[in-house]
């Protein structure tokens, strides 16, 4: 039995259910441009359809402001939705009141239903309890399919509880499922990837992952401002000088947990940040000194090196950032070596890889290395708030 409630656990033949899913997709002149988000629901939609379900679909799209506004309708994502899901999807143009009954009313067992714009109403993003009973009286069961908003205490993703049963969908509980392999019950040793520019931006995520980590390696810009820490001088290299001794006390707190920190020993080192541009391999240590006008852009080739024989000894991978500026050839270098290291790791059944946060999931596409991780988690902010050992409202209120 799992930790939380799913879909194993509830009879949805004949009853409105109520599904909170992820459709804030990325749009062009009114079509999808990228349907990920609507490919991992389909399992949700479908199993729920065939069991004589009328799935009623609940969603934000851009940040409304609670008012309706025309660029920000669900209505466009119809037509992709239906393509993908292989049946006609209805629409209606409120999430409550008059608009949405209408809709349900005509729903047949197995019918496909999306309501408009949860934030085109202020008391979603308050979590407003006279908008969650409004929300409410349109279902029989409430299904919460949506972990990157789960981070959230809306109406949509916490208030309804509070009105029906609750149970997880399948892209919830393939999340759940997947950093409980991570972080809560992992399989020994456990290591990390944590890159990206800044070090500001996961302070909590490195004081977290120190206490159950047995290796944390650091990349990207994040890395400079502990190699700095440590007595390097970096030129013009991205550093948080603000941040030197609170880098200097994670890596005091690492050693007490016996977690080792791994950072790069050698970079690759240029004048301008720009793709193409012209750079050297240079040893990286307390006593590098770079010149005012060079910078450190990406892990250098022992670095690299040094990264991909750590992912040999581990069993559980947690990856989060790039290694580099990967964005930009040939700075993505360390990062494409070291992820095609773990998905070949992972293809042979030698490591458990669980990666996540929007510039992961861009990296590892671009090195062509997502497809054989473990789980690949689409959802940014709650992803990175979970690492980060916070309790998230909607998958608190999930928990048996």
């Amino acid at each position: 039995m799992t930790a939380f409630k799913t879909l194993d656990d509830v009879d949805v033949s004949g009853k409105r259910v109520l599904v909170r899913v992820d459709l804030n997709v990325p749009m062009a002149d009114g079509k999808v441009t990228d349907a990920t988000r609507i490919l991992r629901i389909l399992p949700t939609i479908g199993e729920i359809s065939e069991k004589g379900g009328k799935v009623i679909l609940l969603a934000h799209f851009g940040r409304p402001k609670g008012k309706p506004v025309e660029d920000m309708s669900l209505a466009p994502v119809v037509e992709t939705l239906s393509d993908m899901t292989g049946k006609p999807v209805a629409f209606a143009s409120d999430c409550i009141g008059e608009a949405a009954a209408s809709c349900i009313s005509k729903m047949h067992d197995g019918d496909i239903a999306l309501l408009e714009n949860t934030r085109f109403h202020p008391g979603e993003e308050k979590n407003d309890p006279d908008f969650a009973r409004a929300l409410a009286q349109n279902g029989d069961l409430f299904v919460a399919d949506a972990f990157s908003a789960s981070h959230r205490a809306h109406a949509s993703t916490v208030g309804l509880s509070d009105h029906m049963e609750t149970v997880c969908g399948r892209t919830m509980q393939a999340e759940l499922e997947a950093l409980e392999q991570a972080l809560g019950n992992p399989r020994k040793p456990v290591g990390a990837v944590v890159g990206g520019a800044k070090v500001s931006t996961k302070l909590d995520l490195l004081d977290n992952l120190v206490e159950k980590l047995d290796v944390l390696i650091i990349g990207g810009g994040m890395a400079n401002t502990f190699l700095v820490a440590q007595g390097a001088s970096l030129g013009a290299s991205l550093v948080e000088n603000d941040l030197l001794d609170t880098a200097r006390s994670i890596m005091q707190k690492a050693e007490a947990q016996n977690c080792r920190i791994v950072l790069p020993t050698d970079g690759a080192v240029a004048t301008e940040f720009s793709a193409g541009a012209e750079n050297r391999n240079l040893a990286l240590d307390a006593q590098t000194q770079l010149a005012d006008n060079e910078m450190v852009l990406d892990a250098g080739t022992s670095a690299t090196q040094a990264v991909v024989s750590e992912f040999s000894n581990l069993k559980t991978l947690v990856w989060n950032g790039p290694l580099g500026a990967f964005e930009m050839e040939p700075f993505d270098r360390a990062t494409v070596q070291a992820a095609q290291a773990a998905a070949r790791l992972t293809r042979e059944g030698e490591l458990v890889s669980i990666a996540g946060g929007g510039d992961t999931v861009a990296a590892l596409n671009h090195a062509d290395a997502a497809k054989d991780f473990t789980y690949v988690s689409t959802a940014g902010g709650a992803f990175l708030e979970w690492m980060e050992g916070k309790e998230l409202p909607g998958v608190a209120i999930l928990r048996r």
